[in-house]
């Protein structure tokens, strides 16, 4: 029996504890032929969904915002924003001494960020843009898309 990938996304006791059994079954039998398994549990990362209304709104703020930039106003881009405003949600940069003897701010990666660091991340874009009277694209097309989401 060659032993493949599971995945649970655990959301309240009863289910999990059905989702948990069920695996087990399939672990035990791995086992049994003599696989070494590794079991990692943690938080959940952010969704797709969570992740693609997150870029938008960074198009959004790219789009219309300027920023001091080596001490020049320019629009920078989405990837610039996303470490302008992981680095306020979590309240701390990290910084490394360049190649050159710069410094290089080290960002954070947003695909190993829970749903609820994510949340904080659109919640600080979303409060920064409406401070600079930034028009969001993103409220008609996530909005289209939860109308859908509940019609069916």
């Amino acid at each position: 029996m060659t032993f493949e990938t599971i995945r649970l996304s655990l959301k309240e006791p009863r289910s999990a504890y059905a989702a948990l059994v069920k695996a087990w079954e399939c672990i035990k039998a791995a086992l049994a032929t003599g696989q070494r398994l590794s079991l990692e549990i943690r938080p959940e990362t952010r969704s797709l969904r969570a992740n693609a209304r997150m870029w938008a709104l960074l198009r959004d703020v790219a789009e219309q915002v300027q920023w001091p930039v080596d001490g020049m106003l320019t629009h920078i881009s989405p990837e610039d924003w996303k470490h302008i405003m992981t680095a306020a949600a979590k309240q701390h940069q990290r910084m490394a001494k360049g190649l050159d003897g710069g410094l290089v701010f080290l960002g954070q990666h947003t695909s190993r960020m829970t749903s609820a660091e994510i949340s904080d991340v659109m919640a600080i874009i979303e409060a920064f843009g409406a401070s600079r009277g930034v028009k969001w694209s993103v409220d008609e097309e996530f909005e289209e898309d939860d109308r859908r989401g509940q019609a069916a």
